[in-house]
């Protein structure tokens, strides 16, 4: 009888026990979940990309799955740190490995890309965050940057999740709701965002900004057409700004949660024909995706 093999065993996946690993094999994909988010919104695509025959590694991001005061604490180096540790010991086990992420999560895969050239197979973008422009944000948010360079303006900033919370399915928003209004962090994440953490976003973006021409990792880019949290701007200057080829692709009837959203299939099949492009034939069967659950 063979010995079952842990895939997470030894992988550093965060704090709490919101993390996991899915799928045991060759190629390995690390999704990154996005700001004051948590693993949960990540785990259709990863069970989808499981079966289509990744490793799928989903940590937690630092001082999140928390209350406000963890995230807080926090940093957006101490948030990328936890990735950085994630990815290492993904790549002592995978000679190939994609990153990607959702909304904060995307903009920090970029980052990683930068910090080690020539480690990451693909970037998989899911929704970028480089700015807060889309249908339900209120119109005087641009000025949000511009109040924090004042002096004590990040600390009377605080922003709160207005529906519909990124999510288009009816069904799914009342629960996602139910769980943020009932302080679920770890299943729906936090309600509200304090300055300091946007500051935090601003910081972290014109740094991946600055970067973006120098990195020439194949990226797919994803992004809803109906946004209502960033608009197809974001997706935009990805696609001119990014130093390496993008396939961008703009998806209907979702809102900014593509991962979990009426569209999440389409999100896992244009995701696993990328990777199936980019990493080249692999002895892993490649399942049919329309049949998973």
């Amino acid at each position: 009888m063979t010995a079952q093999i842990d895939p997470g065993a030894g992988i550093d996946l965060g704090e709490g026990d919101a993390g996991f690993v899915l799928g045991n094999g060759e190629v390995a994909v690390l999704l990154i979940h996005g700001l004051t988010g948590t693993p949960t919104e990540l785990r259709r695509v990863a069970v989808g990309l499981a079966k289509a025959g990744c490793t799928v590694y989903v940590p937690t991001l630092a001082g999140h799955c928390g209350n406000n005061a963890d995230l807080q604490a926090t940093g957006w180096q101490d948030w990328y740190e936890g990735v950085r540790r994630t990815f290492v010991g993904i790549r002592q086990r995978h000679r190939q490995v994609f990153v990607g992420g959702l909304s904060m999560g995307a903009v920090m895969s970029m980052y990683l890309a930068s910090e080690h050239p020539g480690q990451v197979s693909g970037l998989l973008m899911y929704s970028t965050t480089l700015k807060y422009d889309g249908w339900s944000i209120n119109k005087l948010a641009f000025l949000t940057p511009l109040l924090m360079k004042i002096p004590f303006g990040v600390h009377i900033c605080s922003f709160e999740e207005k529906p519909p919370y990124g999510i288009k399915n009816e069904r799914l928003r009342a629960v996602v709701e139910r769980q943020m209004k009932a302080g679920e962090s770890s299943s729906a994440g936090l309600l509200t965002m304090e300055g300091v953490t946007v500051r935090e976003l601003h910081r972290m973006n014109a740094v991946v900004k600055k970067r973006m021409p120098s990195i020439t990792t194949p990226a797919l880019v994803l992004h809803s057409i109906e946004d209502d949290i960033t608009s197809r701007w974001n997706a935009d200057y990805v696609e001119r700004k990014l130093g390496g080829p993008v396939v961008k692709v703009l998806l209907d009837n979702c809102y900014h949660m593509i991962t979990v959203d009426l569209q999440y299939r389409r999100v896992v099949e244009l995701s696993a024909d990328f990777i199936e492009r980019q990493a080249g034939p692999r002895p892993a069967v490649y399942e049919d995706l329309r049949q998973f659950a």
